[in-house]
């Protein structure tokens, strides 16, 4: 049976603090921003540019964690009001591992925020009500530990753009999922969203899985920590970037598929999946590893000595 009271006490449909209002329950905590980046020399700018006004205000620290780009990425960012920090300088003496959880582990300790706000950095018209909005149930609500952000998601077809059809894999693998093996978060609208904020208590206290099954793993996680009390989600409007290949929806699925796995105790075979190629008139097979590893709660990396693992 699912569990409606996310949707009835946790959500907010039409979120109407005012900046003013958050800064005031805001009081001695501190906030960062974190945008992971790769290769997002269109998009960085204007997401940095709509967060920067509210520096020395709302948010105490805007940071653009660049995962290795080789455009100007880092440059833009630089320029539009973000300190730019380098994967490879956070925790140097750990090799990194590829994916975007990875970035988001990493950006625990390169932020000091007491609370933490995730902004995909391939935004297309970043609406500035965005981070307002998911500080809002972080400041204002008693036990709220992850805010999880929720929008109608348009689709770019070739040259058409669709006002829905957005969030493929969220339909087609998170939702029905989660109703199978974690029905009580059926009610989250955009469990895989990447704009989302949470209390540093609540994110160096878990493990990340280092790729596409972050967002999906800190939900699980939140969930079990603290059940829905401490989960809220706050409409964001519209959201839109880049759409993505289905070749490359079918990598972030098996990623998303393999962390709720792993958080639900469900054994799995294989980390392989096998894609086809359509090569002259023939089909064939492309198939590769896709590896589904967490890293440990950051705390547990600050304080213990040897290596991480």
């Amino acid at each position: 049976m699912n569990d409606q009271r996310l949707l009835a006490d946790r959500t907010w449909q039409s979120p109407e603090w005012t900046v003013s209002q958050l800064v005031l329950a805001k009081g001695a905590r501190t906030v960062s921003v974190v945008l992971p980046a790769l290769d997002e020399e269109a998009t960085v700018g204007a997401v940095v540019a709509s967060v920067r006004p509210l520096l020395g205000t709302l948010v105490d620290e805007l940071v653009v964690l660049d995962s290795g780009s080789t455009d100007s990425t880092a440059r833009v960012a630089a320029e539009a009001g973000a300190r730019v920090v380098r994967r490879a300088d956070v925790l140097p003496d750990l090799p990194p591992l590829p994916g975007k959880g990875e970035v988001l582990w990493r950006s625990l300790a390169a932020t000091t925020g007491d609370l933490l706000v995730f902004l995909d950095s391939d935004l297309v018209d970043p609406d500035p009500a965005f981070v307002p909005a998911l500080l809002g149930p972080l400041l204002t609500a008693s036990g709220v530990h992850l805010v999880k952000g929720f929008y109608r998601r348009p689709l770019r077809v070739e040259s058409a753009e669709h006002g829905t059809g957005g969030g493929r894999v969220t339909e087609l693998l998170a939702r029905p999922v989660l109703a199978a093996l974690r029905p009580e978060l059926s009610e989250v609208i955009q469990p895989l969203g990447g704009e989302y904020a949470g209390t540093r208590a609540f994110l160096e206290s878990v493990p990340f899985a280092g790729g596409y099954g972050v967002e999906i793993g800190l939900l699980l996680d939140a969930h079990t920590a603290y059940g829905l009390d401490g989960i809220a989600q706050v409409n964001l409007g519209v959201r839109k970037h880049r759409n993505r290949s289905l070749q490359q929806l079918g990598v972030m699925a098996r990623q998303i598929l393999g962390t709720v796995f792993a958080r639900c105790g469900v054994p799995v075979a294989s980390d392989r999946l096998t894609q086809f190629v359509q090569v002259g008139g023939e089909w064939l097979p492309d198939t590769l590893t896709v590896p589904v590893a967490d890293r440990p709660p950051m705390r547990d990396v600050r304080t213990r000595p040897g290596p991480v693992r």
